[in-house]
């Protein structure tokens, strides 16, 4: 029994060496059933410790709002708290919404962050509001503010480099701090986007599966050369439940697709009681949720794994951000820890 024991640790770990991309997290900052916002907060400076120790690559937070189970809504907030409580793992944004921003204000916003965290900070950006059209218009945006978005992208991106696009202004902090962007997108108008400015680009696949190989296989084509990347850099991302055993990770996974049919079809004022739930889930409304979720795995450690390694032969992407919407803090460290443990990270 030892021998194949030792057999199939070789094994896996010649798999893994083999492996040609990295592992990171996305972080919502889930507020779970009986948790208090405090408490999320706390965990998403415990998951970043932990994905510290253990290898992953970056932890980058999501800008949403008037969703009572997220709370990252304040995202440059968030990523200083964690920063403070970190110190080489890189972090970011995943994404900011621009149209909900000035230009100006980002800039000013991750060039302290820049300033504080030298070497750490990532800008991924996105086009959507975050939020459903009464709570943007609460946010006092201009509904066409989207349009703007190619143009808002090089304004930032001249904000931060060594010459302000905007004569007598400059972003202090923020000039010449030459943060990172990347372009994130759940359609194809993104992957275009990233090509022609020669960015990094991250498909949102764990909520938005449906043109995925075709806005990898666009943004490849396209890809221009900038001076921030040479050559195209994709980000794919996927739900993630790993747990001790396969039932749990199943139970897990389940209550996450509660949790999806409650954002998705109740309101802040009216929540969805369990039995409207589970009628949501018996109707055709639920294909969407199903759809939504495609691109999730849920397991034991080496169950996952083996998915995400499949992931990635039909990606072939340089990065696959999971998120471990796991239920609680408790279970989305355990989650994020047998992962790395499985895929040695750390060795």
């Amino acid at each position: 029994m030892r021998d194949a024991d030792a057999t199939h640790r070789a094994i896996r770990c010649e798999t893994w060496l083999m492996r040609t991309y990295k592992l990171s997290l996305l972080d919502l900052a889930a507020v779970g059933k009986n948790e208090t916002i405090g408490e999320s907060f706390a965990g998403s400076v415990a998951l970043a410790q932990l994905a510290e120790r253990s290898g992953y690559e970056r932890v980058w937070y999501a800008e949403h709002h008037n969703i009572g189970s997220i709370a990252s809504s304040a995202t440059a907030v968030l990523i200083a708290h964690v920063g403070a409580h970190t110190s080489t793992i890189r972090l970011g944004s995943g994404g900011v919404m621009l149209p909900n921003h000035s230009p100006l204000a980002i800039a000013e916003q991750f060039g302290t962050l820049a300033e504080l965290h030298p070497g750490r900070i990532d800008l991924g950006l996105g086009r959507a509001p975050g939020t459903d059209q009464n709570t943007w218009r609460a946010m006092r945006r201009d509904p066409a503010a989207s349009e703007q978005f190619p143009q808002d992208v090089l304004e930032l991106q001249g904000f931060l480099s060594d010459e302000s696009p905007v004569p007598g202004v400059k972003a202090i902090p923020g000039q010449g701090t030459h943060v990172p962007l990347y372009i994130l997108g759940s359609s194809l108008f993104g992957a275009q986007l990233a090509a022609v400015f020669g960015l990094p680009f991250g498909f949102a696949s764990h909520f938005a599966p449906r043109s995925l190989h075709e806005a990898i296989r666009i943004y490849r084509e396209r890809f221009t050369p900038s001076a921030q990347l040479d050559r195209p850099y994709v980000i794919c991302a996927a739900n993630v439940i790993v747990a001790d055993t396969e039932e749990q990770a199943l139970a897990q996974r389940e209550e996450t697709r509660r949790g999806r049919a409650r954002n998705l079809f109740g309101r802040n004022d009216q929540p969805l009681t369990d039995a409207d739930i589970d009628a949501i889930l018996r109707s055709p409304q639920a294909a969407h949720i199903n759809e939504m979720m495609t691109y999730s795995v849920a397991g034991v450690a080496d169950q996952v794994v083996a998915w995400l390694d499949d992931f990635h032969t039909h990606t072939q992407a340089d990065e696959i951000m999971t998120v471990h919407a796991a239920g609680n803090v408790a279970n989305r460290l355990r989650s994020v820890e047998l992962l790395a443990a499985a895929a040695e990270l750390a060795g």
